[in-house]
């Protein structure tokens, strides 16, 4: 079931901070904060979201009156704006203004007022239109809070140009408690996760959406530029799909549309992203940002509005005499039926392609939650032979021992790694290579969620090329070199995978995209450490795609 936006705002209260009217409760006027920082988002030539959020320091605080000013940096006459407004506890005391009539191309700062308090000041920008040299974005994804410092977030807020920074997900986890995930970590006990459970509940979810705002990392990367974002599985619960997620138990957890109706609406309240507009779905957030005829950047939903279950190897691989039936499998996992999105959503991505091409922008980028490149199960017995892969299997845990050996098992039939990608709905993917084709766009692909930095090549069933892609590790987030340290895990999926060119599993960071009229160039930038506050940022991998007359070149390392 889609989250019908009027059926939504009037069961959940979604809705912009409002005048006060005559019969409306008189304003709070006792103490304030802002410990939540402030953000903007959605930056278009004309008009960017400012985002902030007012904490009252008494109980049972009724609304709030606010007000506030953007200012350009430039101080030229004209182009300041500023203005007033109420928020409450109907949408946790959070601030969106959608601030329209600004100059393309601009410098500003922003900052809030409440009850004689003013915010943390920040800087946004507002997109380019006509000719553009560069457009330089931060893409980042999966910020476990218990697992570590948000150093990423920090570096991103140093440095010294960046445009807009996009984030592909797991914004926030939801899990919670002892023994959950991250909480092995050596910073876990002082960033335990609040609450201290799994959150199901609206109250819970904003709870989690405030801790994670009050990071002062996080904090600072918000400041810095504006955001543009999409959600992946996290925001709502694990492998969540549009009917249900692996880590929804309905007869313990409630009705899934519920819990996934309060995800969405602390989302909406706690990101500085611009509302659905009136008879859009909730959970359809596919939109697009242009930056001037160099660039555009559409960002995907292909979690809550018309993705499939997922395939599960435990559940959906026969095995019959102690052999799996591939063929059986396969059949499934092609099922032209299974869907990443709709009809209507594919058909809105192959008009943005094709109205990008025509426009004579150079470069369409894809902001995309999971990892879309063909990445097979690897062998770490074929990559290392087999005498060093029984000593580094000696060394390991018993459960990783187990899963690397799982591995080792069905890696001869050339299935998939990761059900839960883009490798779980490869016709879906066959028909967004299609798309890609026929529009002859010049297609970046970023991604998330694997905890992980790829450099990939893209090609469809034919083995043209189609695209190449930049998938960002995770700002916090653990991923499997975290767990198998001593297992080049990088080396084995680009010895399985024909197109990984590269792949780091220890690293956290985050990636800066440059692109130009002639080159699209992915720096892989690292984090020497999240147990620690003092860290290095330095960029370990750089790899450039040239444009090409209807596509991209290979990608090259430089």
């Amino acid at each position: 079931m889609k989250i019908d936006r009027r059926r939504a705002l009037a069961l959940l209260g979604i809705g912009a901070a409002a005048p006060l009217t005559a019969r409306a409760q008189s304003p709070y006027a006792g103490p304030v904060a802002f410990e939540h920082g402030v953000a903007s988002g959605d930056p278009l030539a004309n008009a960017v979201v400012l985002w902030t959020r007012i904490s009252p320091k008494a109980e049972g605080a009724g609304p709030i009156s606010f007000s506030w000013r953007l200012n350009p940096v430039d101080r030229r006459a004209g182009g300041a704006k500023s203005g007033t407004g109420v928020t409450g506890p109907d949408r946790d005391y959070t601030v969106k203004v959608d601030v329209t009539g600004l100059d393309p191309a601009r410098a500003y700062t922003f900052e809030f007022e409440a009850n004689g308090v003013t915010s943390p000041m920040g800087q946004t920008r507002t997109s380019p239109v006509g000719p553009v040299e560069d457009v330089v974005l931060a893409v980042a994804s999966c910020s476990l809070y218990p697992n570590g410092y948000f150093n990423a977030y920090r570096a991103i807020a140093d440095l010294p140009r960046v445009d807009a920074v996009v984030h592909l997900g797991d914004y926030i986890y939801e899990y919670g408690g002892e023994g959950s995930y991250g909480m092995d970590s050596a910073v876990a006990q002082e960033r335990a996760s609040v609450p201290a459970h799994e959150i199901v509940s609206l109250a819970d979810y904003r709870q989690r959406h405030a801790q994670y705002k009050s990071d002062p990392d996080l904090q600072a990367a918000h400041a810095r530029a504006p955001w543009i974002v999409t959600w992946d599985d996290h925001e709502t619960t694990n492998n969540s799909w549009t009917g249900g997620a692996e880590n929804h138990q309905p007869e313990t957890e409630g009705d899934w549309n519920l819990r996934k109706a309060v995800a969405l609406k602390a989302y909406f309240e706690w990101m500085p992203i611009r509302d659905p507009a009136p008879g859009v779905s909730l959970d359809a957030i596919n939109r697009t940002f242009h930056f001037g005829d160099l660039v555009t950047l559409i960002m995907l939903e292909t979690r809550l509005n018309a993705r499939d279950v997922q395939l599960d190897y435990a559940k959906d691989l026969t095995i019959t005499n102690d052999r799996p039936d591939i063929e059986a499998f396969v059949q499934k996992l092609n099922d032209p039926g299974r869907r990443m999105m709709s009809a209507a959503q594919e058909a809105w991505l192959a008009g943005e392609l094709s109205a990008s091409v025509k426009s004579g922008r150079t470069w369409q980028v894809l902001g995309n939650a999971v990892v879309m490149g063909r990445l097979k199960m690897p062998s770490a017995k074929a990559s290392l032979g087999e005498a060093e892969y029984t000593r580094i299997l000696a060394t390991l845990p018993t459960p990783i021992a187990g899963f690397i050996n799982r591995m080792e098992t069905m890696s001869p039939f050339g299935l998939p790694y990761g059900l839960d990608m883009w490798d779980g709905y490869p016709v879906a993917r066959e028909r967004l290579y299609d798309t890609i084709a026929a529009a002859q766009a010049r297609t970046i692909v970023v991604s998330g969620d694997s905890h992980a930095f790829w450099a990939n090549e893209l090609s469809d069933d034919e083995g043209v090329l189609r695209a190449v892609e930049f998938g960002t590790t995770g700002v916090t987030s653990p991923g499997i070199g975290d767990y198998v340290k001593t297992l080049p895990a990088g080396q084995l999926f680009a010895d399985a995978s024909s197109e990984v060119i590269y792949s780091d599993h220890d690293a956290k960071g985050f990636i800066l995209l440059t692109l130009t009229p002639d080159t699209a160039k992915g720096e892989l930038v690292k984090v020497s450490t999240i147990v620690s506050r003092e860290f290095e940022a330095k960029v370990s991998k750089t790899f450039v795609t040239t444009a090409q007359a209807t596509g991209v070149s290979p990608l090259k390392a430089v």
